[in-house]
């Protein structure tokens, strides 16, 4: 006696999981996918070490640095021959002046290179130093950097500010304009420092 359903059409074994259309072919998205991710991938690789060039001018900042210390103290060897040649000259309080802010200048320099090289390149590891790395030269994140910068930039100013207010003979209204101004551009960085920042406002 023939089984029940055996040659019906239709009436066979449930099909399973392989049998569906298409069930056999490889799950790959499509080629048009795949490329655009290996694009990104390799784009995001490129920006990964386009933050190299960034060592170009941190080399800068540091041989500026370095110079203008060699050349505060070429102005303090000056300064020692001029002082030795006329001890009571009215210009050599200036000479002292013109040494501070070339010695505050190539600070600032330096100070820019190592925020630059934290910021973008790696973080300095205190362990892998012979010198300790100062605590205040540590940045993580831009306004560090700022921070410094412009604390920097307010030293150099107000030196440079005194060093000009000795060149007048006497009072006059150009030193009350002179001070005036920089009275003004100080506290303009000085309210941007305490509340231009992103982590002032937390």
């Amino acid at each position: 006696m023939p089984e029940p359903n055996a040659d019906r059409p239709g009436e066979g074994p449930p099909a399973g999981p392989d049998a569906r259309p298409g069930a056999g072919r490889d799950a790959r998205p499509p080629a048009g996918r795949d490329a655009a991710r290996r694009v990104r991938s390799g784009f995001e690789q490129a920006l990964g070490l386009a933050q190299l060039s960034v060592l170009l001018p941190v080399v800068i900042l540091l041989l500026s640095g370095i110079g203008a210390f060699i050349y505060g103290t070429a102005v303090a060897v000056h300064s020692v021959i001029e002082i030795a040649q006329h001890p009571f000259a009215v210009h050599n309080l200036r000479l002292f002046l013109t040494e501070i802010d070339t010695f505050l200048i190539g600070a600032t320099l330096i100070i820019a290179a190592f925020g630059l090289y934290e910021l973008f390149v790696a973080r300095i590891n205190p362990a892998s130093l012979r010198l300790p790395l100062p605590h205040w030269l540590e940045m993580t994140d831009l306004n560090d950097l700022k921070a410094r910068v412009i604390s920097m930039i307010i030293l150099v100013v107000a030196v440079s500010f005194v060093d000009v207010l000795l060149e007048f003979d006497r009072a006059s209204l150009e030193i009350l304009y002179l001070g005036a101004g920089v009275a003004v551009f100080i506290i303009a960085l000085t309210v941007y420092l305490r509340f231009g920042s992103d982590t002032s406002q937390e």
